[in-house]
């Protein structure tokens, strides 16, 4: 269903058909009670296959001319854990006379960072888990769903195109590119490290191609499933049980989230100026969503890739690293002050 669901997408020329088509339909019929779930192993294959694919855009021109804005990506992690900081603080506003919510949950679930990674630092610092989780659910399904479809209805796609360094599937090169990439993605999960199949299958692909070593593209159907099964791990969260556990609290999260979007525009558009770069590539480099869901829809749009994925790899990377101490300056902050 999913499939269909992302094969109608494309039809209607809908921006990122194989993953808004599957998160839409699995989200509506796991909210109806359909017993759905996603494969932990298919995610990941989703996940690896964008990752492969995203670090075919880095060849060797594209990273020198990265060294001249490097510059912006480090503003743009700054914007982000100020953006973070100020989202919890409206969080925390918004629930402060809501008993037994730990401060941390506002914390955790506002920050700009992976799901999984920050719902396990609210359990480490006892606080509800459930409410971080539902947080980033809703902010990344808000994300995905309205910014792709904002730029398709405006214009602003192939403004920015940045060829990968190889279109053809190369059936020898293609086995290498697997295996090595694969081998990777293997690798950081058995470190135990964040998202490894992104970030593993990334950093090979990355190095193969800044080292001017062109192995082979990936099928665009195997893109495409790897749309499908992000889309579809996304989509099934949404179960009845999520939206009936705090209401009021999803809400505010909706509304965080579209002014969180509306403020990284302006901010993206004020580093445009300051670098030359695309307004529409910054949006989605600065945009509050996740690493895959925005590099591949600047991928689908065309608009800078190896940009787009440099911002939210070096964001994610600073936030996950910075939250967790950011959090015990503020539980301090907030004892001295009720002491």
């Amino acid at each position: 269903m999913a499939a269909l669901a992302g094969e109608a997408a494309a039809l209607a020329h809908v921006p990122l058909p194989w993953m808004i088509g599957p998160l839409l339909v699995s989200a509506a019929l796991s909210l109806r009670q359909w017993p759905l779930q996603a494969s932990p192993r298919l995610r990941d294959v989703g996940q690896w296959a964008i990752g492969t694919t995203l670090g075919l855009y880095f060849t060797p021109a594209v990273l020198a001319a990265m060294l001249g804005f490097a510059w912006a990506i480090g503003v743009g992690v700054v914007w982000a854990l100020a953006l973070g900081y100020a989202f919890y603080r409206f969080l925390a506003w918004r629930h402060r006379d809501e008993p037994g919510l730990h401060p941390g949950a506002a914390f955790f679930a506002a920050a700009i960072g992976g799901a999984s990674e920050m719902a396990l630092l609210a359990e480490r610092h006892g606080a509800q888990v459930d409410r971080v989780a539902a947080a980033h659910s809703l902010r990344v399904l808000m994300v995905v769903s309205l910014i792709p479809l904002a730029f398709q209805f405006s214009g602003l796609h192939g403004l920015d195109p940045s060829p990968p360094a190889v279109r053809e599937v190369h059936g020898d090169g293609l086995a290498v590119l697997v295996g090595l990439t694969v081998a990777a993605g293997l690798l950081m999960r058995r470190l135990d490290l964040p998202s490894p199949f992104v970030l593993g299958a990334l950093a090979v692909s990355m190095g193969l191609t800044g080292s001017g070593i062109v192995l082979s593209a990936l099928p665009l159907q195997l893109v495409n499933a790897g749309q499908l099964f992000i889309g579809v791990a996304l989509g099934t969260r949404f179960t009845p049980a999520f939206w009936h556990r705090a209401p009021r609290w999803l809400a505010s999260v909706a509304l965080g989230t579209l002014g969180m979007i509306m403020l990284s525009a302006g901010f993206a558009c004020a580093l445009a100026w300051a670098t030359g770069l695309h307004p529409a590539t910054l949006i989605l480099g600065t945009s509050p969503g996740g690493i895959a869901e925005m590099s591949i829809t600047a991928k689908v749009l065309q608009l800078g890739v190896p940009t787009v994925t440099a911002f939210h790899v070096l964001r994610y990377l600073a936030v996950l690293l910075a939250t967790g101490r950011l959090w015990r300056w503020e539980a301090r902050r907030l004892q001295a002050r009720a002491g």
